[in-house]
């Protein structure tokens, strides 16, 4: 039996560690599937993998997403429309092909300039590549639009980005107000950080807090989801001087 299920074992312990990578779930579970073998990684793949088919449709896409961008990439070279050009952008931000999203928003941009979308999916492209000012003049041209864009992400991504060219005062206040009201893990572990660079520890770590607070009461798909913010929440706690 265990000599029939051996190379199995194998090929499980290797989709077992590649998801583990990919998710970073507890560390506990590495041990688990290199000292369980292939029953371990059996075990793993019951408990966290199959829960977190709703989150790998995403990479799963991937191929079909890549499929389209190939064809769009091709009809722009007849048909150089913004439509053509917007929902490549849009396929190049969910690929992480950050450059060329940009490129595309650019061109959308050149020939709209009246909506928010383009300047804000421009913005999320330009904080992924950290242009920084870039990132915060279109994110003014969204906020000027609708102050509340994305439901408050538009201002909270704008105090970030204000906050890591030096306007800290400018960013103070726009993190004090979209506090106020997003319970956004990004925006909270945002201002955390914004906090502890300017030395107000108590309240960087009270911030921190309150994005891991939110894990034991999350549905459990949710919390997959908000992993990094966990991890991130976490570690800058620990980076913080102790109280």
């Amino acid at each position: 039996m265990l000599a029939i299920f051996y190379p199995y074992g194998i090929i499980l312990q290797a989709l077992a560690i590649v998801h583990f990578v990919q998710r970073r779930p507890n560390t506990y579970w590495l041990w688990i599937i290199l000292m369980g073998g292939g029953v371990g990684a059996l075990v793993y793949i019951f408990v966290e993998v199959i829960p977190d088919a709703g989150l790998l449709r995403g990479a799963l896409q991937v191929f079909p997403r890549r499929k389209r961008i190939k064809a769009l990439e091709t009809a722009i070279l007849d048909n150089p429309s913004i439509a053509n050009y917007e929902e490549l952008g849009d396929l190049y931000l969910d690929d992480k092909q950050y450059a060329k999203a940009r490129e595309c928003f650019d061109r959308v941009i050149g020939a709209r300039a009246t909506s928010p979308d383009p300047f804000y999916r421009r913005a999320l492209a330009a904080l992924a590549l950290d242009d920084f000012k870039a990132a915060a003049a279109d994110l003014e041209q969204v906020v000027s639009v609708d102050p509340r864009y994305d439901y408050q992400r538009a201002p909270a991504l704008l105090a970030h980005a204000l906050a890591q060219i030096g306007e800290r005062e400018r960013a103070a206040a726009l993190f004090a107000d979209v506090t106020q009201i997003s319970t956004l893990s990004e925006t909270q572990y945002n201002y955390a950080s914004f906090l502890a660079a300017e030395g107000r520890t108590a309240e960087a770590r009270d911030w921190a807090r309150r994005v891991l607070a939110k894990k034991p009461t999350m549905p459990t798909y949710l919390r997959r989801r908000e992993r990094p913010w966990f991890r991130k929440a976490a570690a800058l706690i620990k980076r913080l001087p102790a109280a």
